[in-house]
């Protein structure tokens, strides 16, 4: 049995549904009455996970799906549908929540968002299961580096916005991080002969 990156990667098509899954549930937490700071993060974090997500699948995804599927018309509509989410994402960051239309906006971002994730998860993720089957896993990890590389050109502002965005979920990944540290610190000093053994 292979243990090579590729073989332990989760499939292509299963990280694309996961982004879709992650940026729908940033979409659920918006409310119209949500403090200004909070509107900002959600819209910041979707928009973030938005641009990432296309950008993975015009780099990666789109161009294995044609080499076997050809003018698919479903994978040929899905390039201007990108391009109109990224016009929607720029013209949010042109302005604040405070503004009467960010609301209607970003309502907009989420339908055409809504739309576009229905048509690959009905027909373009079935497609590439069938007609990429040996290749799924092997692109699924060419998409974990690639989404490393784009996730570590902005750490901080993903951070911050993603703490407002999900505050519980932060708030205990943090709690898991700080006690994983001091069980760390703990087996060091053991190992090292300084103290007594205190696992728990």
């Amino acid at each position: 049995m292979s243990t090579t990156p590729s073989s332990m990667s989760p499939t292509i098509t299963n990280m694309i549904r996961l982004d879709h899954l992650h940026v729908l549930a940033a979409f659920h937490r918006y409310r119209h009455t949500s403090p200004w700071w909070r509107k900002r993060a959600i819209v910041n974090s979707s928009c973030i996970a938005l641009e990432i997500h296309a950008q993975l699948e015009e780099e990666i995804f789109y161009p294995a799906l044609a080499k076997v599927a050809g003018d698919d018309p479903e994978l040929l509509k899905s390039w201007p549908e990108h391009d109109e989410i990224r016009d929607n994402i720029a013209r949010l960051r042109a302005m604040g929540p405070e503004n009467a239309a960010f609301d209607a906006l970003f309502m907009r971002l989420m339908n055409d968002t809504l739309h576009h994730v229905a048509d690959e998860e009905t027909v373009l993720l079935p497609r590439a299961e069938r007609l990429l089957a040996n290749d799924l896993k092997a692109l699924g990890a060419q998409m974990n580096r690639r989404r490393v590389e784009l996730l570590a050109r902005r750490p901080a502002e993903i951070a911050v916005n993603s703490a407002a965005t999900f505050p519980m979920i932060s708030l205990l990944l943090a709690f898991g991080v700080a006690r994983g540290l001091r069980r760390v610190f703990r087996r060091s000093r053991s190992s090292n002969g300084k103290g007594r053994k205190m696992y728990r």
